[in-house]
């Protein structure tokens, strides 16, 4: 499914190069801040059209709230209409928790597919063992637990990545989205946490007729717990017997009567 735009013209164009250097940013600067490569800031800086998802980034890179002249009536509402068709929709997901849930799982899914295929890219082009941490530019070093950091090399986020690929494919066909390994909480985690930053810049999601849409906190009502983020997001060491040590993350370890 194509991902939403802004249309970019001359006049955004400048205004981004004018904050920039008014904040006496290098491109290369401007662009790791915001999460993207230096030619993808140069499209920017020449007018050309700004994906919604990276909006964010160019926001927190030149400290805008929303782009000039971008209020958020200027943005189109993310409609889970539109998601209705995707490859990645689960009906699981929208029987058991609502559209937001669906869409958010869909949406986040995609854009969190392009972070991992970027990161994949310039991996491949260093040596064997590099990891997030030593690259210039990735959405995903910030977004992974911090404790773990020099683990996510070459063969951890290829193995993300089929993850997330069979479980688009379960949400494609149905079935159960109960997540049964660390891996699997994190990925809907992650999922859904990129889709709400989507939402948030569409100005909320469009609801259905029957407005069976809930907020956010599906994920945690899914997984059955918040233990995701309260042992990998809370500042806590985790010695290598725990359940969420990374050494655990691929464990078929988790079961509840959901699932069956």
């Amino acid at each position: 499914m194509a991902q939403k735009t802004i249309q970019g013209n001359k006049e955004l164009a400048r205004q981004i190069k004018s904050r920039r250097n008014e904040l006496r940013l290098t491109i290369e600067e401007a662009a790791s801040r915001a999460g993207v490569g230096t030619k993808t800031w140069c499209r920017y800086e020449a007018g050309e059209s700004i994906r919604m998802d990276k909006c964010k980034g160019i926001c927190k890179a030149l400290n805008w709230r929303v782009l000039p002249e971008q209020d958020e009536d200027t943005y189109d509402g993310i409609s889970a209409r539109e998601y209705k068709n995707h490859e990645a929709w689960s009906l699981f997901l929208e029987n058991a928790f609502g559209d937001r849930a669906a869409m958010s799982f869909a949406a986040g899914s995609d854009i969190l597919l392009d972070h991992i295929n970027e990161d994949l890219a310039e991996l491949a082009s260093m040596p064997i063992g590099s990891h997030l941490g030593q690259l210039s530019v990735s959405w995903l070093c910030e977004d992974l637990p911090k404790q773990f950091l020099m683990h996510y090399d070459y063969d951890f986020l290829y193995q993300m990545k089929c993850s997330l690929e069979s479980m688009r494919q379960r949400a494609k066909y149905g079935h159960s989205m109960t997540a049964y390994s660390v891996m699997e909480e994190l990925l809907l985690y992650l999922c859904n946490e990129e889709a709400t930053a989507l939402i948030e810049l569409g100005s909320g999601i469009n609801r259905f007729e029957d407005d069976n849409t809930v907020s956010e906190e599906w994920v945690f009502d899914l997984l059955g717990d918040a233990d995701i983020v309260s042992y990998l997001y809370a500042d806590l060491y985790l010695s290598s017997e725990h359940p969420y040590h990374f050494s655990h993350w691929s464990d078929q370890q988790f079961y509840t009567e959901q699932s069956e």
